[in-house]
């Protein structure tokens, strides 16, 4: 069974491109994109659910007399797609003009995307893949049988899924662009409930995410799990005030993902970025680098570009608390009257602070004492002033060793100061994730009870 993108696919989007200029249409981009996911769930120790999803659609974006307009639509048969796109460029007829919408100057669109397989993140071996062996997958890491608990806990329940997925999207448009990028990921997860002598509950979860089967570790997502919701047995509340703060690589990328939107375009043409007209300027610490490895072979979640077709470039984000970068699209370019990069960072990856080396043990020894944060639940930030409030989970540790977990506490404070009091960043990364941020370490940091 062939799943991904076939040559008919491919010529009903040359198909619809030709109809877009023949209509009447100056300019226009098509993205075909086709996903597969399939699932297999367990509760307790049985399989709870098998779920097969397929899908395929197409987006036009359409280019009439400085009007734009962009549709999208999975009825796919060639006649039902001119119908589409002869209602489609009547609506972008009656919008008001914008002369800022244009498609990317050729010389910065891909040309190195031709196959979607140049990255080496499409295993062959999803191809063949069976029901049965899924679900034999998600059944035989499971302990819920064999796991009896202590006089501390017992073991309540435990969820496991294992999933598989191919995404292959393939970007035309009538300057010429042909980018396609095709990508398999094959994921595990584990998530364990226990209760306590008491009757409270406590839940840990675990997972592994990999563009390629054999390097999948499915063997430490249950265990890991388990111990994680062991470990939060008998929170106890502690006084607020400053504490030197050690965020986990599970949750770090909650303090980088800030900064990146307020790198973004729209947040800058709308003035809803606390990093305005920073470019060029030291904003942070000499210890912040952030890149982008958008291009790292194997690695999941990187792209030779982005969804105009333009290249991707591994290049500095932050160097050394220097803003190098905004992430300007060919729209926001002229809204702005500024040279267009990128629409968004691909895979940023915040660069170990002082030396390399550091894992969380370091880094926590190294500190001495503090908060451990290993988790956000809710609270918000202000995009405009850089503002935060944020509740954690996690532990106090002294010594560098963990001391007992803490409860109902909130972190609050404003990112550009918070940044400038990094202590120290890990090359500890999680592998799977797309924001590539280690274990994190900042000092005087506003905790509240």
């Amino acid at each position: 069974m062939m799943n991904r993108l076939e040559k008919t696919d491919i010529q009903l989007a040359e198909m619809s491109l030709r109809i877009a200029l023949e209509k009447g249409a100056d300019m226009a981009r098509v993205s075909l994109s086709k996903s597969i996911m399939d699932l297999v769930g367990t509760l307790n120790g049985e399989v709870d659910k098998v779920t097969h999803n397929l899908s395929m659609s197409i987006n036009i974006y359409l280019f009439v007399n400085q009007r734009f307009g962009s549709f999208s639509t999975n009825r796919l048969s060639p006649e039902e797609l001119e119908s589409f796109i002869i209602k489609a460029l009547d609506i972008v007829r009656n919008v008001e003009p914008d002369s800022c919408r244009q498609l990317p100057d050729p010389s910065r669109t891909a040309q190195d995307a031709q196959s979607g397989l140049e990255l080496d993140l499409y295993d062959e071996r999803y191809e063949s893949i069976e029901e049965e062996e899924r679900i034999k997958t998600a059944l035989k890491t499971s302990v819920f049988a064999q796991t009896e608990g202590t006089q501390e806990w017992s073991l309540i329940s435990e969820e496991i899924e294992y999933s598989d997925s191919l995404t292959d999207t393939l970007t035309l448009d009538t300057n010429g662009l042909i980018c396609r990028h095709t990508e398999t990921s094959f994921d595990f997860y584990a998530c364990m409930t226990i209760q306590d002598k008491n009757g409270n509950k406590y839940s840990g979860y675990w997972w592994d995410s990999t563009p390629c089967l054999d390097k999948l570790d499915i063997s430490s997502c249950v265990p890991t799990a388990l111990r994680k919701a062991i470990e939060q047995i008998g929170p106890k509340s502690i006084d607020g005030g400053k504490y030197t703060m050690v965020i986990s690589n599970e949750c770090s990328a909650k303090v980088v993902s800030p900064l990146l939107n307020a790198l973004n375009g729209y947040s800058i043409q709308q003035n809803n970025s606390f990093l305005m007209d920073s470019l060029g300027k030291r904003m942070f610490p000499e210890g912040l680098t952030i890149t982008d490895n958008c291009r790292a072979r194997g690695q999941g979640g990187c792209r030779l570009f982005d969804s105009e077709g333009v290249s991707t470039k591994e290049d500095s984000i932050i160097e050394k608390g220097v803003v190098k970068k905004y992430f300007i699209n060919t729209y926001m370019a002229g809204k702005l009257n500024m040279d267009p990069t990128i629409e968004d960072a691909t895979r940023p990856c915040v660069l170990p602070f002082p030396e390399k080396g550091a894992s969380l043990p370091l880094i926590m020894e190294k500190c001495s004492e503090g908060i451990l944060v290993t988790g956000f639940n809710g609270g918000n930030s202000n995009s405009v002033t850089g503002d935060f409030s944020y509740g954690i989970e996690g532990f106090l540790f002294r010594e560098g060793k963990i001391v007992h977990p803490v409860r109902e506490m909130l972190v609050t404070g404003n990112f550009l100061r918070l940044w400038s009091n990094l202590i120290a960043a890990g090359d500890d990364y999680r592998r799977g994730t797309q924001k590539q941020v280690p274990t994190l370490a900042f000092k005087d940091v506003d905790f509240s009870a």
